[in-house]
């Protein structure tokens, strides 16, 4: 499939002519998408279309932001089988995933919409006789997203939809390795009737990130930029816009915690340890990616999710599978890795441990010590550690034990001793008797430490696309000390 970029409001070609990229897929190796190499002055165009829209939009009333925010949700469902497609081959996803990458789009977009009347201020109590003082919220201006490939739909509506229904226009940096799916988001907000420059939508070959992100970053006109993605390239981005005085909301890498306590239920915790370990093929930023269970139930537990991961079949996504394909060549290769590093430490494999080019099998490694790579390093696939402790005072510290923060997960019976251990562990997301993954519209999401900082969703979302002005209303006749 061929595209082109969206720059205000024209599908463009590369300014650059016959400069495209491809993109293959995975599993078969064919030509996914062939896409425009933008450069850096298609960058900057992308810019100017953006704040040549913005005093327009930003005057916009929220009745027809809304409106257009809808429709832009109903363009997007109705090319729900031709994202599935696209996702497929070029991520490896496998249908169902890509499919509710797109319910969930719909709803974030929707959400949003309905926050266009949630923009609110307040009154503050002024030392001023006679006078008025509010607070106001205000758009800020050229709003960059910059979105990953993993979860491509849901994560690229959400870098774009806060800021444009709080009067803000946008530039959709799409993924290397999707761009034909990134560039349907921008042609939904066409299909909508958006005003040409309040959305669009870049691509660029992979040797040409670094210019075009930081020609973004740099320009004046760009007021705020939005990354999910490694914590390693987080931090240039926000050092790229420190040098700018530029404010930057971070999501990154995690290294999520799921903590069995000895009175929880264990088909629960089985169900809810396979469904956050593996969906995606474990490539979800909030991924369980350690088991960490207390010794009093670690071999019934451990014993009935071995049984359940080996029954999870994994193959090419087309076909009906559970585990689709990983993105890349490389990342099933760097799970060999991991499996080779840990069993040589002492670790058992005790489902899974195959790999069949690009997809690999769910597997499960027991008795991993802080000493693997296993245990520390984020593995962004379906290789997943069991870590047994002796209570839940060694379970909290083990959870804790990483220079990431940003989901959680606590099973037991008892509320309050979960809740206790749930206070305790460092992540912006925790879900009691539920797995590490879970994403609703409306929440607040993002995390802390090396999981970055700032929220999507909701009231925060607001918060993150827009200012703070104070503005009074004064007695012209006050009195003045001289």
């Amino acid at each position: 499939m061929e595209v082109e970029m969206l720059i205000g409001g024209e599908n463009r070609a590369a300014s650059s002519e016959g400069n495209t990229f491809t993109r293959n897929d995975p599993v078969t190796g064919k030509v996914a998408s062939v896409a425009p190499a933008a450069t850096v002055a298609d960058a900057l165009s992308a810019v100017k279309a953006a704040a040549d829209a913005y005093p327009a939009w930003s005057q916009t009333g929220p009745s027809e932001r809304r409106t257009l925010l809808n429709k832009a949700a109903d363009a997007l469902e109705e090319k729900t089988e031709t994202i599935i497609g696209m996702m497929i081959s070029e991520t490896g996803a496998t249908g169902p995933w890509a499919g509710f990458n797109c319910m969930l789009a719909a709803g974030i977009l929707r959400e949003a919409a309905a926050m266009t009347t949630q923009i609110t201020g307040e009154v503050i109590p002024a030392n001023k006789p006679g006078s008025l003082a509010m607070a106001q919220r205000k758009p800020l201006g050229v709003c960059v997203g910059i979105a990953p490939w993993n979860a491509p739909v849901i994560l690229g509506v959400r870098a774009v939809a806060t800021a444009i229904a709080c009067g803000n226009t946008a530039i959709l940096k799409a993924s290397e390795l999707c761009p034909a799916t990134h560039v349907a988001i921008g042609q939904a907000f066409s299909d909508a009737g958006f005003p040409a420059g309040v959305m669009n939508v870049i691509t660029n070959a992979p040797k040409d990130a670094a210019p075009i992100v930081s020609t973004l970053i740099a320009a004046p006109e760009v007021r705020h930029i939005n990354f999910t993605g490694s914590s390693n390239v987080g931090r240039i981005i926000a050092g790229e816009a420190a040098k700018h005085l530029k404010p930057v909301l971070l999501e990154l890498g995690g290294k999520a915690p799921m903590v069995v306590l000895n009175d929880a239920d264990l088909e629960g915790a089985v169900n809810g340890a396979a469904f956050g370990a593996f969906m995606n093929q474990g490539q979800i930023c909030m991924s369980t990616e350690r088991l960490i269970v207390e010794n009093d139930i670690a071999d019934r537990f451990v014993a009935a999710l071995a049984a359940k991961t080996a029954a999870l079949p994994a193959g090419n996504p087309r076909d009906k599978v559970v585990l689709g394909s990983m993105v890349t060549l490389e990342a099933a290769e760097k799970m060999d890795a991991l499996i080779a590093d840990a069993t040589s430490k002492g670790a058992v494999v005790l489902a899974g441990g195959e790999r069949d080019g690009a997809i690999h099998s769910a597997t499960i490694l027991d008795h991993v010590t802080a000493d693997m790579r296993i245990y520390g390093e984020e593995s962004f696939g379906p290789v997943k550690p069991i870590i047994r402790v002796k209570d839940a005072e060694e379970a909290i510290k083990v959870a804790n034990d990483t220079e990431y923060g940003l989901s959680a997960s606590v099973y037991s019976d008892n509320i309050q001793r979960a809740l206790n251990v749930a206070n305790q562990i460092e992540s912006g997301i925790c879900h009691i008797n539920g797995p590490t993954v879970g994403d609703e519209a409306q929440m607040p999401f993002g995390g802390v430490k090396d999981s970055g900082y700032g929220r999507f969703g909701g009231k925060p979302g607001i918060d993150a696309f827009t200012s703070v002005r104070w503005l009074t209303i004064e007695d012209p006749k006050q009195r003045y000390p001289f």
